[in-house]
């Protein structure tokens, strides 16, 4: 161990999520874009029942109501926490064999945990999407969500 002031189950903890397979970048890319892709194919069509299709001119314009802001922010974010909790993945990461794991102990995480994830996936984008192109360099695949939530992303086996 190279820490001598970690807490003596720190070890036993980082070899139990040692064995796992990290989900690298390409896979994690590619369930981020079937996850993108289900959720315009839902939330498009429930803008499009409120406002109609002038919907396309009055978003660019700022001229849209609260409506808006429900269906293109609360639903996605309420929809992506209730995946994580309840299957340990959003449907982009269970078509490609992925789960969410705590990264301390490599079981589920807690919901605070996954609440936290979700929101810290803004702290990830802000810097030209820099904290989730971490993925590539990361020893253990962790975007910046990641490592601030202390989860991580594995590969599930068949």
């Amino acid at each position: 161990m190279d820490d001598p002031y970690a807490p003596p189950e720190a070890e036993l903890l980082e070899a139990q999520t040692a064995s796992l397979a990290y989900a690298g970048f390409w896979i994690r890319v590619g369930a981020f874009v079937i996850d993108t892709l289900l959720l315009l194919a839902f939330t498009q069509p429930l803008l499009v029942m409120v406002y109609g299709w002038e919907y396309y001119g009055l978003a660019e314009a700022g001229a849209t109501g609260w409506w808006e802001y429900v269906v293109n922010w609360v639903v996605p974010a309420v929809a992506v926490i209730v995946f994580w909790r309840y299957k340990s993945a959003t449907p982009g990461k269970m078509l490609l064999r992925v789960k969410i794991v705590d990264a301390r102990s490599g079981g589920a995480p807690s919901t605070g945990q996954l609440i936290g994830r979700y929101f810290a996936y803004f702290v990830s984008t802000i810097p030209l999407g820099l904290g989730c192109f971490w993925v590539a360099w990361d020893e253990r695949k962790q975007a910046w969500h990641d490592k601030l939530a202390h989860t991580l992303c594995v590969r599930v086996p068949r």
